[in-house]
């Protein structure tokens, strides 16, 4: 019985100690990090405009820190596939997820979630926001601006198409928003991402496409496919040639890309802080600032309270927006 009280006296010291001592270890974690490479699940197949910003931020973030930030494409049901994925990986500052906007839409078009965005992640920091731009294969659709696409597109209800990241996603219901605002049908195909739905919209195996200036800047300026309209109240400086929706009629159609960086739930705040840092200072570096520029992107000043509440507004927002436009997976 004594052994047993020494080492219930024992056991109850130590428990103690850990308690005390929990803070310290959590900094200690903090400040070794990273120790060993870092992986990001990205939850579209490469090429996409995550994999716009998600690339460049991995390239500096080794330069950074001597450790890799690899990458792991995972696409699937509008992204929510890498998500589910995410949501189960450890809390342990090794494992990252880049999502979107797209997953903010997903509980409103996805009814049997094993994830819940809110829950089951913690947001750590905003990486770019965009504006969604009207581009088409100049071949399929041979219109020399905004107003003669239009007359094609009300002259021929039903004849083209366009293509989309995935049902649910922002450039599905950036398409539906288009429609119901302008008065014209068009028809809609998914992919399993932005990037290969890009390269279909290139080879001409589809007409348009509602996407994020982060992946079609670089083709827009390289011909291979035209921007019509940038969508929301202002031109954007990387294009100031492509005329805005509100000048075109539409003051209503403002729809913004944009891409966050999550942890799984549970992540010490140490941790968290340590790992936001790191990535802010990543994005404020000239050599990034540059390509955000290019891909006509901003870095919106908030912090990680703030990026919470945005997801929370996000979410509130697409379901209205689902409900309105009776938007449906394919």
């Amino acid at each position: 019985m004594q052994h047993a009280r020494l080492t219930r006296r024992e056991l109850l010291c130590a428990a103690a100690a850990g308690t005390l001592a929990s803070p310290f270890a959590a900094h200690a974690q903090a400040s070794a990090w990273p120790s060993k490479p870092v992986m990001m699940v990205v939850p579209f197949p490469a090429g996409g405009g995550t994999d716009a910003f998600a690339r460049p931020l991995a390239a500096q973030f080794a330069k950074q820190t001597g450790k890799q930030l690899v990458i792991d494409n995972r696409g699937g049901a509008g992204g929510t596939v890498g998500a589910s994925i995410a949501s189960r990986a450890a809390n342990d500052g090794y494992n990252l997820f880049m999502g979107a906007v797209h997953h903010t839409i997903a509980p409103s078009m996805y009814p049997k979630l094993d994830y819940d965005l809110e829950k089951d992640f913690i947001p750590l920091t905003l990486v770019a926001m965009v504006p969604q731009v009207v581009v088409v294969n100049p071949k399929r659709i041979e219109a020399a601006n905004y107003k003669a696409f239009i007359e094609l597109l009300r002259k021929s209800p039903g004849r083209y198409n366009y293509a989309s990241a995935g049902s649910g996603t922002s450039h599905h219901l950036a398409g539906e928003l288009f429609k119901q605002q302008t008065k014209t049908f068009i028809t809609h195909i998914p992919y399993r991402g932005a990037g290969p739905a890009l390269q279909d919209l290139i080879s001409g195996n589809v007409d348009m496409m509602f996407d994020g200036l982060g992946s079609s800047s670089a083709h827009i300026k390289g011909g291979r496919i035209k921007a019509l309209m940038v969508a929301g109240a202002k031109r954007n400086p990387a294009f100031p040639d492509v005329p805005c929706a509100a000048e075109v009629g539409l003051p209503d159609y403002t729809v913004t890309t944009w891409y966050g960086l999550w942890a799984p739930k549970g992540m010490p705040q140490d941790l968290q802080a340590r790992i936001v840092d790191e990535v802010r200072k990543a994005i404020q570096t000239d050599e990034l600032k540059a390509i955000w520029a290019s891909n006509g992107a901003d870095f919106p000043n908030m912090s990680q309270q703030q990026f919470g509440s945005f997801i929370h507004s996000e979410v509130t927002r697409w379901a209205a927006v689902v409900k309105a436009s009776g938007a449906k997976l394919d």
